[in-house]
């Protein structure tokens, strides 16, 4: 079996290797998004005082660049959409370049903010085109597994990357920690310009409007598991802390750290199911959430309980915003993935607000105890999506899904 690539006019084999040296510097624009993103977090006591600030408006200059990806994903990908891809992907790794290397030098909390909004609408751009981009480099039965390698610098990012940077900025400061992911930036342009390939924009004729692409079959219920799933994972995600406290485990850095070495593992395993068992990996994935999240409720407090659960929840939740994006791509076609992921982007946005303004509401109300209980229910209707009226957005196999989007 083989497919035509729309870029080049040849053949691409199912049997053929995958093309590891792009999928990994598609990887890596993942790593260093998420760390131009979420690096302030852990550098407020040192940022503050250089830039004449409180640590509570440093924080704003990661809440200013979440923002900024929320509203600009999807019209920024409108307005690129006819572009070909690799100058856009250039683009904003460019973008992100100049962004840190003005962080990296400014003084000034106004520059230094407006410069965070610049790289969180390239966050916006990049997120909507990675997985789009790393499936039209594969044969259509590798999709899954060439998008589990691109989003894998992710989870790298979040497990090892933010705290390499901090212990990096400790040691050399905090300005360098940035210049060095500008200059990451910039060599990772070098990198995709020698490994990945180049793939036309959507033509005038073939352009469906973003309304249309919401209603294709199989993208409403992407998008509403997508929604459902963030929702209740953040209820509990970002309260994690004080409710470690109340179950009596306050080492929350080791929550954190079991959770996101888990997700390591939960990566790999779905890169090996994703083509394979699309819909069983999922319900698994849904399932062992849901069962972590009523364990937590029931039994949070007993020893050695909370780390266990920590663990499973990391494995289990690595591996499901794979599998949802994979099956967003099929449902939209390829060649519409980027408006379609521009859709789930902000969707996933708004589900971790959503969620951390729920949780922050339990926590002030009924109190920590409650939080499993509120996210349970919302992790049950995104698996019970899935197993009721899902077969369409998650089949049971992705082999012998029809493909004529890729053709041209």
């Amino acid at each position: 079996m083989s497919m035509t690539s729309p870029a080049k006019g040849t053949a691409l084999s199912a049997s053929a290797p995958l093309p590891w040296s792009g999928l990994l510097a598609l990887s890596t624009a993942a790593f260093t998004a998420v760390l131009t993103e979420l690096l302030p977090a852990g550098l407020l006591p040192r940022m503050a005082p250089a830039l004449g600030v409180s640590e509570a408006r440093v924080g704003f200059l990661v809440t200013g660049y979440a923002v900024a990806s929320l509203a600009a994903a999807i019209p920024l990908t409108a307005l690129l959409r006819g572009l070909p891809r690799r100058p856009v992907l250039v683009g904003t790794l460019l973008g992100f370049a100049v962004s840190d290397a003005v962080v990296a030098l400014s003084s000034s909390y106004a520059l230094t903010f407006g410069a965070r909004l610049v790289a969180g609408c390239m966050g916006g751009t990049l997120w909507a085109m990675l997985a789009g981009y790393a499936a039209r480099m594969v044969p259509p039965e590798r999709r899954g597994r060439a998008i589990a390698i691109a989003l894998a610098g992710i989870t790298l990012a979040l497990s090892l990357g933010v705290p390499a940077g901090t212990a990096l900025a400790e040691a050399l400061g905090w300005r360098t920690a940035f210049g060095v992911l500008a200059a990451v930036a910039v060599l990772l342009v070098g990198w995709i310009h020698a490994r990945v390939p180049g793939f036309p924009g959507e033509a005038p004729h073939a352009r469906v409007p973003i309304a249309r692409v919401a209603v294709l079959p199989g993208v409403p219920t992407v998008l509403s598991v997508t929604l459902f799933l963030l929702v209740g994972h953040q209820v509990m995600y970002t309260y994690v802390a004080p409710f470690a406290a109340h179950a009596g485990f306050g080492r929350t850095g080791l929550v954190l750290l079991l959770f996101g070495a888990a997700t390591v593992p939960g990566i790999w395993i779905t890169g090996l199911l994703v083509d394979r068992r699309p819909r069983t990996a999922l319900l698994g994935a849904l399932g062992l959430c849901a069962a972590v999240l009523l364990t937590l409720g029931l039994a949070g407090g007993v020893p050695g309980v909370l780390p266990v659960s920590v663990a499973l929840w990391g494995l289990a939740f690595g591996g499901a915003p794979t599998l949802i994006q994979t099956a967003l791509v099929d449902v939209s076609g390829p060649e519409r993935a980027d408006v379609a992921t521009s859709l789930q982007t902000t969707v996933y946005n708004a589900g971790i607000a959503a969620g951390s303004l729920t949780g922050g509401v339990v926590l002030a109300g009924p109190g920590p105890g409650a939080l499993p209980w509120t996210a349970l229910p919302l992790v049950a209707v995104a698996l019970g999506v899935v197993v009721s009226g899902g077969r369409n957005a998650f089949p049971s196999t992705r082999r012998g899904r029809r493909e004529s989007s890729d053709r041209p």
